[in-house]
């Protein structure tokens, strides 16, 4: 019996090198190459196909280079405003969420960009509660590490961009800017990029194609806001000049 307990602990041992190595591999071979297709597509297809839809898919990765500006600075002004300060988690946005919890008020949720983006790329969503809900968080945190240390941030919004879902069988900036606006990613305008991104809370429910009223009250909101951003450094070296200015001066 002492003989079978040793095996099976050596075969757990190498089963958790190997899934982590995996996903580190995953992880490092995603800095380079483009995500065709996520967990989330799969699971949407599925979905139409058992309720007798239509297949709706649309999606093509583009670089950064060929999307504007200011999509990506209408999305941190929306969804994560310490985007490029923080390393994956805003906590002071968690403690909000937390202390809205407890107070019975009614909150959003506190996910950054980077955890979206490790949700959306590495995870199949799930509306289950309890322990598994837990794992999946915790698998969520372990991946948005992960992408942090391998990535730059330009790269993680590069793919948060080209994955996220923004709308019925729509993915990524170029599929968005094509079916509801009859353009290209790079001719997007700034009020259009504002739609977008308000919509990303919930895309099934706010169509920035035929947006609401409520989605222009929430668009002149983002402008103010990426107003007062300014903009969104859209490589390292523009990075690093924007912490180079906003530094204190001796």
């Amino acid at each position: 019996m002492g003989n079978f307990f040793k095996k099976l602990g050596n075969f757990i041992k190498w089963m958790l090198i190997v899934l982590i190595a995996g996903s580190i591999l995953l992880v490092f071979m995603h800095k380079y190459v483009p995500v065709y297709f996520s967990p989330l597509m799969f699971i949407r297809v599925y979905e139409q196909i058992a309720e007798g839809r239509e297949i709706k898919m649309e999606h093509k990765w583009i670089p950064m280079e060929e999307i504007p500006q200011e999509l990506p600075l209408a999305c941190v002004s929306c969804e994560d405003q310490n985007y490029l300060n923080h390393n994956g988690f805003d906590w002071d946005a968690i403690k909000k969420v937390l202390d809205e919890r407890e107070s019975g008020e009614r909150f959003r949720g506190g996910s950054t960009i980077s955890q979206q983006t490790a949700k959306n790329v590495f995870l199949f969503p799930t509306s289950s509660s309890g322990s598994i809900a837990w794992m999946r968080k915790g698998l969520e945190a372990y991946y948005t590490i992960l992408i942090e240390t391998f990535w730059s941030k330009q790269r993680i919004m590069e793919v948060y961009l080209n994955t996220i879902e923004m709308g019925d069988g729509i993915y990524g900036a170029q599929a968005v800017a094509q079916k509801h606006f009859g353009r290209d990613a790079k001719d997007l305008t700034r009020e259009q990029c504002a739609l977008i991104a308000v919509s990303l809370p919930n895309p099934l429910k706010f169509n920035s194609g035929n947006p609401s009223s409520y989605m222009y009250k929430r668009q002149a909101w983002c402008l103010k806001q990426m107003k007062w951003l300014g903009k969104f450094p859209m490589t390292p070296e523009e990075q690093k000049e924007m912490e180079e200015a906003k530094a204190p001066k001796e």
